[in-house]
């Protein structure tokens, strides 16, 4: 199945500001960008401590849907076991309406032990499980007129979802995941497999992984569209254009560029400047 590639731009919500971040979606969004991204985490991660400044993920996706008219939107990924599965598909239906049916779900197992320890977040220790539960709840919430499901982690009983998505059957769900487990989800749940890493020989070692899992419940992999996000640092084009050209000669055709560093809106701008070549790339892929 020949897939379309696309490009789009993710400022995290840490160690920026909100003038910042708008500046971002902006470009995103005027530039020509297919997708533009924040992450989810209630504390920060990496070097520096716990104390930076950090944004909530999904009320930053709504504040997106407000101040774009065309990009798609959406998390990169959301951490399962901050929210109640039923939260979290009205958070995405509310999301998805606001910005008029553009929503892209990203959605991980979770993984940060710092948030799980601050703030008494409990499931870390079965994420997977709850991750293969909230997956199934969450389509049925979004498609269903009843949800029924009596879990190892959740229980609901005759729950209603009220309104369903705008796109049909619901929005695109990608997923993040590296091991054997996660894999399986992808291969059950996923339109998109986000692949941990941004690292080539880490998408060289996990494709056949992929394929295994999807064997393992009959799913054709050509179905699923593959995504990563990488660093530039904004200094050499012909790097960025090489990185691009790498992954997607791996089959990477959702390709997500991480704005670091203390200048994103500048680092924006340059990969906007370089949008058209990048989008070139498709036409001499074999």
């Amino acid at each position: 199945m020949t897939q379309v590639l696309r490009f789009g731009l993710k400022l995290s919500g840490q160690d920026t500001t909100i003038e910042a971040l708008r500046r971002v979606w902006r470009i995103a969004d005027e530039g020509g960008f297919d997708h533009v991204w924040d992450f989810d985490h209630l504390a920060p991660i990496g070097g520096g401590g716990p104390d930076r400044p950090i944004y909530e993920g999904w009320t930053l996706q709504a504040a997106m849907a407000e101040a774009t008219r065309r990009t798609r939107i959406g998390c990169l990924v959301t951490g399962n076991t901050y929210r109640n599965p039923a939260l979290l598909a009205k958070s995405a239906v509310t999301v998805d309406h606001l910005s008029g049916g553009r929503l892209e779900f990203g959605i991980g197992a979770a993984w940060a032990e710092i948030e799980h320890e601050m703030y008494g977040i409990e499931g870390l220790d079965h994420r997977v499980g709850r991750l293969s539960e909230s997956l199934q709840i969450i389509k049925s919430l979004w498609t269903e007129e009843r949800t029924n499901f009596d879990g190892r982690y959740y229980r609901f009983q005759d729950a209603i979802a009220n309104p369903k998505p705008i796109q049909k059957p619901h929005p695109p769900i990608w997923i993040g995941a590296s091991g054997p487990s996660t894999l399986r989800l992808v291969a059950r749940h996923a339109n998109v497999w986000n692949i941990a890493g941004g690292d080539p020989d880490r998408v060289k070692e996990l494709t056949p992984m992929l394929e295994e899992a999807c064997a393992s419940v009959g799913r054709d992999p050509s179905e699923i569209r593959r995504s990563i996000q990488f660093d530039w640092d904004g200094q050499d084009r012909a790097q960025l254009l090489e990185l691009s050209a790498g992954y997607l000669e791996q089959g990477v055709t959702e390709q997500v560029v991480y704005l670091r560093g203390d200048q994103p809106e500048a680092l924006a701008e340059k990969i906007a400047e370089s949008l058209p070549e990048l989008r070139r790339l498709e036409r001499v892929a074999p």
